[in-house]
């Protein structure tokens, strides 16, 4: 049986935290949780503590001080994750954009079906399956999607995407001390590097629902690096050498 561990960043998650955890512990696969916390002041952490205390192993909290990004919070939850010896590990977020029963689809590509990387997809076949945003920000995602393929090449829809399943060899094999961005030009760098690293990485498509509690952490800050971090990216790509993953019998 596969060891599967749902990495999911907060701050400020005291209105959501609490059902998302119950969701994913009620799910019919096992799923482990490792919430990373960027010292919510709203008190997140102390309730994931108490579900630490009636769901021992099954949950993990690894408190940081002050807000240090996505990036670094999904780094950290990887590194730990690995160190845990975790086989399946995802990201995902706190605020119920992403439903939690699709987990289970994108543990199927990744264990069942050969994926190496499954991503939760809102623009599959070119349909833009989201929720509750309003138009300019459906059409800035979708736009910024298609302009991230212009430059790196990648075939991928949905390349902002922040739900992801990895097998372990995937972060087993990057370079998570080279990953350098913070924001949503975070998804898109580890997209990329997979895909550079030779590995199969596939959309599974999902309906994307915006957040009814708490607020977003969007920014024009997090717009601007994605826009420059997407350049800075494929020109990085032009002087450093990717080892290939090398194809075993396990690989399908």
């Amino acid at each position: 049986m596969s060891r599967n561990i749902v990495i999911i960043p907060t701050f400020n998650e005291k209105d959501n935290i609490a059902a998302m955890l119950d969701c994913v512990l009620a799910l019919p696969e096992d799923f482990d949780i490792l919430v990373v916390d960027d010292g919510s002041p709203d008190g997140t952490a102390g309730i994931v503590k108490e579900y630490q205390s009636r769901n021992l192993n099954r949950i993990h909290l690894f408190e940081r001080k002050g807000k240090q990004g996505l990036g670094t919070a999904y780094i950290a939850g990887f590194h730990k994750s690995l160190d845990l010896g975790y086989d399946y590990i995802f990201e995902m977020d706190c605020d119920f954009s992403h439903n939690p029963h699709d987990l289970l689809r994108l543990l199927e590509s990744c264990r069942d079906q050969g994926a190496d990387m499954s991503i939760g997809s809102r623009y599959v076949n070119h349909l833009v399956n989201v929720v509750n945003w309003p138009m300019g920000r459906v059409l800035l995602s979708y736009f910024a999607s298609m302009y991230v393929r212009i430059i790196t090449g990648m075939k991928i829809m949905d390349t902002t995407a922040g739900f992801v399943c990895y097998k372990r060899r995937v972060l087993e094999t990057m370079q998570l001390e080279r990953i350098r961005f913070k924001g949503y030009a975070f998804q898109i760098e580890m997209k990329f590097t997979a895909i550079k690293h030779g590995f199969k990485v596939v959309e599974v498509p999902i309906i994307f629902t915006d957040r009814t509690k708490g607020e977003s952490k969007m920014s024009q800050g997090i717009i601007k690096e994605a826009f420059w971090g997407v350049i800075q990216l494929k020109i990085g790509s032009w002087f450093r050498k990717y080892k290939k993953y090398t194809t075993s019998p396990e690989r399908t």
